[in-house]
């Protein structure tokens, strides 16, 4: 072997890189806001954690889609379980919190925020690559 990924399975270290950077942004940012002295400021940074998550999104999806092989369904779906990763981090964070400020953990947040996440995660980088596509074909 040449240590060099198969096509097929190059997006795995991509969509776990991602989802941690989903991760770890959302755990920073919400620092920040929790800190924040007033609630522009908190607003402020909750925004900043959305433009980080939409540009991360943006720049997954690129990459996933100008790969050789990358199609437009492939593409968007490991968009979305990069995004339901982040997502499921975030879940056992949030779980962790709740136990140690004794309030009992919403074990149900472990399977509906990757979910929630997802789905539309999923719907943008589709419509995004059939977009992108007929682009391409008028092209």
């Amino acid at each position: 072997m040449d240590g060099t990924a198969s096509p097929r399975r190059r997006w795995l270290p991509a969509m776990l890189l991602v989802g941690v950077v989903y991760l770890v942004a959302g755990l920073g940012f919400a620092a920040l806001a929790n800190g924040a002295a007033s609630q522009q400021m908190r607003v402020t940074w909750r925004l900043a954690a959305w433009v980080v998550s939409a540009t991360t999104l943006a720049a997954h999806f690129r990459l996933e889609y100008v790969q050789p092989g990358g199609s437009p369904r492939s593409s968007a779906l490991h968009v979305a379980l990069a995004v339901a990763l982040g997502a499921f981090g975030l879940a056992v964070a949030a779980g962790v919190h709740a136990r140690g400020s004794n309030q009992d953990p919403h074990l149900l947040a472990l399977g509906l925020w990757p979910v929630i996440t997802a789905l539309p995660a999923y719907v943008v980088a589709r419509v995004t690559g059939a977009i992108l596509a007929a682009i391409r074909r008028s092209a």
